[in-house]
């Protein structure tokens, strides 16, 4: 699961143009595959919230932004200020073809909101989206809110990225939330359901807490990215530790539920002065042609951006 070969460039940066979408920062990459093209969608933040975009690539390297597929909603709307796609139901193998699935027809995704103006600003909540084409999306209401009266005090202050995975017909919902007294840890849950319409929060949650003082994972477990791998389930995901450095890691499970984390970075942060020198966060992975490739959210000290 090692992937220490960090290439020299980044494959999405900030457009720096005022008012586009992606104005001040990309975020949270998903990467998928649609016959010999690879597409990733990713969230960019304009200094009003988030709204969705895409790129497209013909080998994983070199991406070229196709820009908007799902911006923000009218005033008084769950996206008045923010939309974040953040998943989309693929085939679930690490090694497989990473093509999209339907449902019904139609493809099936996630996004969360939040519903305040600024960087994630209040308690995000997460819904789930349609689309024929996976470039123009119809959203469903919330369907998990840190308000929720199955809420429990892991997740009070507010939800984060999803992570959608189907099962035998079962289909998982995990996410990272936030404990609502400062500072706040983000720790990693999961939803289940049988008809996408109810849904109940896991007893076990958080399914990934935070470790003890000192490890690496001491503050956050977050942005999870769950695939098959042989006979195992790997959640791969990003921790933030006391030492303020946020790095990539893998867990694994047999039944998605009960997780074993590896305790290994499996991408770590820069030297100083690099583009990743303080965050290397929030993984999507995907395999071509018995490469693995670990996309991940680079964040260097202000002065470096």
């Amino acid at each position: 699961m090692l992937t220490p070969n960090k290439h020299p460039d980044l494959v999405l940066a900030p457009s720096y143009v005022k008012g586009a979408y992606d104005a001040l920062a990309v975020d949270c990459p998903f990467v998928f595959r649609d016959g010999n093209r690879f597409y990733m969608t990713h969230i960019g933040f304009d200094g009003i919230g988030y709204r969705t975009g895409l790129a497209s690539s013909d080998n994983l390297v070199r991406w070229v932004k196709e820009g908007l597929i799902l911006d923000r909603g009218p005033a008084g709307s769950v996206t008045e200020f923010n939309v974040a796609l953040t998943w989309i139901l693929r085939d679930n193998d690490l090694f497989g073809p990473g093509t999209l699935r339907k449902i019904g027809g139609r493809y099936l995704g996630t996004y969360h909101a939040y519903p305040k103006p600024g960087y994630e600003t209040g308690p995000a909540v997460i819904g789930l989206c349609w689309s024929e084409d996976y470039r123009h999306w119809e959203l469903g209401d919330p369907i998990l809110s840190a308000s929720d009266e199955d809420a429990a005090p892991w997740e009070r202050g507010g939800l984060y990225k999803s992570c959608l995975v189907e099962h035998k017909g079962t289909f998982y919902l995990f996410y990272n939330a936030k404990t609502a007294e400062s500072p706040w840890k983000e720790q990693t849950g999961v939803a289940i359901s049988n008809d996408l319409k109810q849904w109940e929060r896991h007893a076990a949650n958080p399914i990934l807490p935070v470790g003890p003082p000192g490890a690496f994972d001491d503050v956050f477990c977050s942005d999870p990215c769950v695939l098959r791998c042989e006979s195992l389930w790997a959640m791969f995901y990003y921790t933030l530790s006391s030492d303020g450095k946020a790095r990539d890691t893998v867990a694994f499970s047999h039944d998605l539920v009960n997780w074993t984390k590896s305790n290994e970075i499996l991408v770590d942060v820069g030297p100083p002065e690099t583009i990743d020198s303080r965050y290397a966060q929030k993984p999507s992975l995907f395999s071509h042609e018995a490469v693995l490739y670990h996309f991940y959210c680079a964040v260097s000290p202000p002065k470096n951006r």
